[in-house]
């Protein structure tokens, strides 16, 4: 049961949006943003990976209601596990003319049917380069990018940092068990995040993992 009351237009909106996250995982997500929202009023939102727009719903409707902004990052490109020969590829979403993933346009369209433009601010590259630039402390930062060692331990140096004390950290796709599924956000972000000593478990929602900053 959600603690806070997403409105049932963005919650129709997200279901329909092309993506991986089911969605008990997505409200779980909706309310550790309205959280965090509560917890460090007025500091934007962030999330590294947001593919065809399904989680930039959920968030950019807890942006929203808490009278802020989603930045959503994304170089719209796939990450590995989305190119042609791998298990979460969708053939539909490479562009003819070229020959590479895009999923630009589906992310657009979905965050224009929720109504939700003036809250979601998109960032268009990859995410090292982009966390360089952005330098700005995020009251929640969601990491659910590339999912391999490298890219899942990059976010962490790059996007931990970031969240605020007091602020929320959300991790997609935590698996402990490898017969569930990829090791990367796990060993790579969810438990150098515990070890760290600055970050403290909150709650488990299927893959999905939140963390709240403690130093």
């Amino acid at each position: 049961m959600s603690d806070y009351s997403m409105s049932d237009s963005a919650r129709r909106a997200a279901e329909a949006a092309r993506g991986f996250m089911p969605p008990d995982e997505g409200l779980a997500l909706f309310d550790a943003a309205m959280t965090a929202a509560k917890l460090n009023p007025q500091k934007p939102f962030i999330e590294i990976g947001s593919y065809c727009g399904r989680s930039s719903i959920y968030l950019g409707e807890a942006a929203r209601q808490s009278d802020t902004v989603l930045f959503a990052v994304d170089h719209h490109r796939g990450s590995e596990e989305n190119q042609p020969g791998w298990e979460w590829h969708e053939p539909d979403l490479v562009d003819e003319d070229t020959g590479r993933m895009d999923t630009l346009p589906w992310f657009r369209r979905a965050v224009f049917h929720a109504g939700l433009e003036p809250w979601v601010i998109a960032v268009v590259g990859d995410s090292p380069t982009s966390g360089r630039w952005l330098d700005m402390d995020f009251g929640f930062v969601f990491i659910d990018g590339g999912h391999g060692v490298e890219p899942a331990a990059l976010d962490y140096r790059t996007w931990t940092p970031k969240v605020v004390p007091g602020g929320i950290l959300a991790i997609h796709d935590v698996f402990t068990d490898p017969a569930l599924g990829g090791q990367a956000p796990y060993e790579q972000i969810y438990l150098p995040a515990v070890e760290s000593g600055r970050f403290e478990p909150v709650a488990v929602t299927g893959s999905l993992r939140t963390l709240r900053r403690v130093a």
